[in-house]
């Protein structure tokens, strides 16, 4: 890969992003990057985030030839300098560029949503799976995947990462023979510029609660919904779940750039919606419960009754809230060019790592781990696990993430006092944080005549005390990380077993 400077020059004036270059002299960029570490010989390196000069002086010394940034820096002396007005939106562009617009090459389906985006993006790429014969690229906060052998799937560190890193993985799915991809598109995303410019074949909005609302994140609600419904505005065709909160500003968002006949309503059967408008398709559930999870889709509109999806579909994944997702996907799926059988197949067959994983014990009930993070996806979780074991005692091991998601600690809470039993406050990506303050700001919003509560900052200690504490009929749920490697401690990626491993030797022990 390689461009031209003038080509860059011509993008970004396009775009009124450009405000001065030293000079318009012929030189060809054979790598881009915004991270020192990574550059080589001519490359073009963009000074973004928390940028210090340091990190330019080490990509001079590496063989760099020019940088792009908001503003000139000394150590940037000897480089060609190329100052514009908004350093991300700049870099997606040129990031577009360089990998030569992979994403024009690609069938894109992209999901946003408070809750859901994980399970739908799994659930639609499964299906798809069985319709490309296994090309479906997939971006998503669990995983990355690149193409079919195991180099090709990696954890991946961000929901949606940086503008540079998704058009460079586009082009080595490209290059691995695939032909779709299904990608979780944040509301981070949109505010920092991450997918400027980018436009997706199919856009779908899951649902929106308060989340990411923080000094480090979005300033306000009202900022947050419009971060994620810019993913309908840059989308060719709209799925949207009927049920959500603020459904009317969602499908006006959406109607600004795609017709009426290009937007699809999906809900639950029996559910009215918010503004009266006819549903182009409804699911129920038909088997729903800790064993089995069957739901029946039927098409109600004449667009919808050409994508020929009405039929049963059993889904591998237990819990009502994953109806809708599947739904969603079955949906999103059709207009790829899905049939039926590929998404019955599809649907029934997919393990999600750390989505729902369940591990019973002979004598302390059921352990389940599962990455639910918010209020809403663990208020859905907690909620459905005591409907189906009323019985039981519900034990949960949470923690928060430090530094972002404060608004969580609330919602924790609240979740905890409304379906809990025990509950182990523990260590979750703490940052820059300590982990207690953020454990007793959970605690302030537990009702404690309802809930037990422990304090346990090490996290394999609190899986083990909290499993210990349970019965034969007794629920416990280990939420928040799921199968991820890793704590976030300090600026520092620390090595973690993962739940799923931790309680595995848990229970081996016993």
């Amino acid at each position: 890969m390689s461009l031209r400077l003038t080509e860059i020059l011509t993008i970004l004036k396009e775009h009124d992003l450009l405000i001065s270059v030293d000079s318009d002299k012929a030189l060809t960029f054979e790598n881009i990057t915004y991270d020192s570490r990574q550059v080589t010989e001519k490359t073009l390196f963009f000074c973004k985030g928390n940028f210090k000069e340091t990190y330019l002086k080490s990509a001079k010394e590496l063989g760099a030839i020019a940088y792009v940034s908001e503003h000139r820096y000394e150590s940037g002396n000897g480089l060609l300098a190329i100052q514009v007005k908004d350093i991300q939106k700049a870099m997606s562009l040129i990031g577009a560029a360089f990998y030569d617009y992979p994403q024009n090459e690609l069938f894109i389906i992209a999901y946003t949503g408070t809750k859901g985006k994980t399970t739908s993006s799994y659930f639609a790429r499964s299906i798809l799976q069985n319709t490309t014969n296994d090309k479906v690229a997939l971006f998503s906060t669990i995983d990355t995947v690149l193409g079919n052998k195991p180099k090709d799937c990696f954890k991946s560190h961000l929901t949606t990462p940086e503008s540079i890193d998704i058009f460079r993985n586009m082009r080595k799915a490209i290059d691995n023979g695939m032909t779709h991809l299904v990608m979780e598109v944040s509301s981070q995303a949109y505010k920092k510029n991450r997918v400027f410019g980018l436009k997706f074949d199919v856009g779908i909005f899951l649902n929106i609660s308060p989340d990411h609302i923080g000094p480090n994140e979005h300033p306000t609600f009202a900022d947050y919904l419009h971060c994620k419904e810019q993913l309908l505005v840059n989308s060719k065709v709209c799925i949207i779940n009927a049920e959500t909160d603020y459904l009317k500003d969602v499908y006006y968002a959406a109607k600004t750039t795609s017709q009426p006949d290009d937007i699809y309503l999906y809900s639950r059967k029996g559910i009215s919606n918010s503004m009266n408008v006819p549903i182009d398709c409804e699911f129920e559930g038909v088997a729903d419960n800790l064993n089995s999870n069957v739901i029946k889709v039927k098409s109600i509109s004449d667009k919808c009754k050409k994508l020929s999806i009405a039929n049963d579909y059993q889904l591998s994944v237990v819990g009502d809230y994953n109806e809708s997702n599947a739904a969603s996907a079955i949906i999103a799926s059709a207009i790829a060019g899905s049939q039926i059988s590929d998404a019955q197949k599809g649907l029934s067959s997919l393990v999600i790592p750390g989505r729902m994983e369940s591990y019973p014990s002979e004598n302390h009930g059921t352990i389940y781990v599962d990455y639910a993070h918010n209020y809403a996806s663990l208020h859905a979780l907690l909620g459905f696990l005591k409907s189906n074991s009323p019985k039981g005692k519900v034990i949960v091991v949470v923690g928060s993430t430090g530094d972002k998601g404060v608004d969580r600690r609330e919602g924790f809470g609240k979740a905890l006092t409304e379906n809990a039993d025990e509950a182990f406050l523990t260590t979750d990506d703490p940052g820059f944080e300590n982990p207690l303050d953020i454990a007793k700001e959970i605690d302030s919003y537990i009702d404690h005549q309802k809930v037990n509560v422990h304090f346990e900052l090490d996290r394999k200690k609190a899986i083990k005390q909290a499993i210990l504490c349970g019965d034969k009929h007794s629920i416990i749920v280990v939420a928040g990380k799921g199968r991820d490697p890793y704590q976030k401690i300090n600026g520092v990626d620390t090595p973690y077993e993962t739940d799923s491993v931790v309680v595995n030797n848990i229970l081996k022990g016993l």
